[in-house]
């Protein structure tokens, strides 16, 4: 499938929308890159990964406290990824572009590829949100059937119930399925991979090699096969279910569109537009989960700027919240964290019929 064309419209709603996001920059006189406490949270984060993985790997704690520090690593790689690789990817982490590829460089280390992502993420997934056949992000088949436009099977009749499963999958499968897929079939899904340089061949490998030796040959050498696969499993799978949860809710959910391109192989709405109907936020009055899931609690703020750190989600949420409402666009948020699981597991749940 090719991707589609948006619509384009004289009064972009889009134009005003970024109009009135600069002028909160430039009132506020500050940049809308990360700060430093986005730096404190990053350097905890990392810090806190290092310390719980010395402590397993070389000190090798009793049976129920290393399963506990396995699911915190757990918690640790997703909070990682959203908080550091996730701003750093979308060159939002720093003013500096060097640091936004160092931070970047955080998911090579944790065992996926970022080279892959950006073209997954940034570009298909950011541009073609919940687009069947082009968003790789809904492309779950054949467990899953997250969109109406997906074939049915008789299993998916009980997808709202093995699905979070299959969640707790997805880093594991990420590390050592799909990385690898992408890589030598070039694609992500139907889309052309961006061509790679040499570098980023060597990248590839390279950080791949160092995955092995520090997350699977170095471990088994000090703790033993069998403890080191139970540990690897439980901080894997917590790490993916999380991962998912974050991206299922903001997407996923009972209100939001999955657009199907007309026969010209046009999309109804402007990008902006596109992007709001797709969209969801949830649970954007905890602050924990506010701080632990990168500010992606606020995904519409993400989508329609990606460019701006997450750190600034909550205050340019009020600016967009008013410009859709003057506009009849409906902004959609769930406002508590079990409201946004019952709009998921519910979708799930009709997907699930033929």
């Amino acid at each position: 499938m090719s991707a589609p064309k948006f619509s384009s419209q004289g009064n972009s709603f889009y134009g005003e929308l970024r109009s009135r996001i600069n002028e909160y920059f430039q009132e506020a006189g500050k940049p809308s890159t990360g700060n430093y406490k986005l730096y404190v949270k990053a350097v905890v984060l990392v810090l806190s990964w290092v310390g719980f993985y010395i402590h397993l790997v070389f000190f090798t704690p009793g049976t129920w406290l290393a399963l506990t520090e396995s699911v915190i690593m757990g918690g640790l790689t997703a909070a990682i990824g959203f908080n550091v690789m996730h701003d750093g990817s979308h060159g939002s982490f720093s003013r500096k572009e060097w640091v936004n590829k160092l931070a970047g460089l955080s998911l090579n280390f944790l065992g996926a590829n970022v080279f892959m992502w950006n073209t997954k993420h940034n570009v298909i997934h950011h541009t073609y949100t919940n687009i069947d056949e082009i968003d790789d992000d809904i492309d779950a088949r054949p467990f899953l059937r997250l969109c109406s436009t997906q074939r049915h099977r008789k299993i998916h009749r009980y997808q709202h119930i093995y699905g979070w499963f299959a969640y707790s999958l997805l880093y594991l499968y990420w590390v050592f399925f799909t990385d690898y897929k992408k890589y030598f079939t070039q694609k992500v899904g139907s889309m052309p991979l961006m061509k790679m340089k040499p570098k980023d061949h060597i990248s590839f490998w390279g950080f791949k090699a160092i995955h092995a030796v520090v997350y699977m040959a170095l471990p088994i050498y000090m703790v033993g096969f069998l403890p080191w696969l139970t540990g690897f499993l439980v901080m894997g799978l917590f790490a993916g279910l999380v991962l998912t949860l974050v991206f299922q809710l903001a997407h996923t959910v009972e209100h939001t569109h999955f657009p199907v391109p007309n026969e010209l192989n046009k999309l109804e709405d402007e990008w902006a537009i596109h992007q709001i109907k797709t969209t969801a936020n949830f649970a954007t009055k905890n602050k924990l989960i506010t701080w632990w899931v990168g500010g992606l609690n606020y995904q519409i703020e993400h989508h329609l700027f990606p460019k701006i750190s997450h750190i600034h989600y909550p205050a340019i949420s009020k600016i967009i919240k008013k410009v859709c409402e003057e506009n009849g666009i409906v902004y959609i948020e769930y406002p508590r964290m079990r409201i946004a699981l019952g709009s998921h597991a519910a979708y799930l749940k009709a997907m699930g019929q033929a």
